[in-house]
């Protein structure tokens, strides 16, 4: 039987994310301004067929698959992405946080697309933070780290846009943050996760440190309509 996290996104848009669902019973995605990610109940380049005739031309969409594909020459590859996917396993509390964390809300969507778009923590939209659970570290007025919950299938919630502003590296407020998403997801009796870039290595040793550990190779296709 398939493991939940072996198709993280057709799963949280039936369950967690089912709000922000659009499709149909075999193709579902994301509106793009929340997230590019579209998924298949099953992969198979005739699903790959499907999605060209039902996305728009100019929609780029995100496929992510535990095993590696072809993509026809229809579509165009705007980037490949080998990756890993790692589920928290540790079982001792974490330390409290820092109490100077902010919730985020629309007011602070101008500074979060900008420090995503400086940081590239992966897709980062305008609406991204309809995902929920976003909070920030600031240096007065300005936002210099943040994190927040994506995915969401079933009883997993995914960590995601961890970003520091390179100016305030090395203060721990990547660690700060995750210590807290990994307390609040696990409060509400869900199990995190969370997807990062196979050769991370700085991130891949915060995430080990802290309790994750590596499930699956995961890859991640851009791929827009190729015209």
């Amino acid at each position: 039987m398939e493991h939940v996290l072996d198709n993280p996104v057709w799963n949280a848009l039936i369950s967690g994310n089912k709000h922000l669902c659009y499709g149909d019973e075999q193709i579902k995605y994301f509106d793009e301004d929340v997230a590019p990610f579209v998924a298949f109940e099953q992969f198979s380049e005739q699903k790959l067929d499907q999605l060209y005739e039902l996305l728009p031309s100019n929609r780029p969409a995100t496929v992510v698959t535990p095993f590696e594909i072809e993509i026809p020459d229809k579509w165009k590859i705007l980037r490949a992405m080998k990756g890993f996917q790692m589920v928290y396993e540790a079982n001792a509390a974490l330390d409290s946080v820092n109490p100077d964390m902010v919730t985020l809300t629309d007011a602070h969507i101008p500074q979060m697309l900008a420090l995503a778009k400086l940081t590239k923590p992966g897709p980062f939209e305008l609406r991204a933070i309809e995902f929920g659970h976003y909070k920030g570290i600031f240096d007065g007025d300005k936002l210099v780290a943040m994190a927040g919950q994506r995915l969401n299938p079933f009883n997993y919630a995914e960590v995601s846009a961890v970003c520091t502003h390179p100016d305030y590296t090395g203060k721990g407020y990547a660690r700060q943050l995750l210590i807290h998403q990994i307390n609040r997801i696990k409060a509400a009796g869900n199990i995190p996760f969370l997807h990062v870039r196979n050769d991370n290595d700085r991130a891949i040793k915060v995430y080990e440190s802290l309790g994750f550990a590596i499930r699956q190779n995961i890859y991640f296709n851009f791929i827009v309509k190729a015209e």
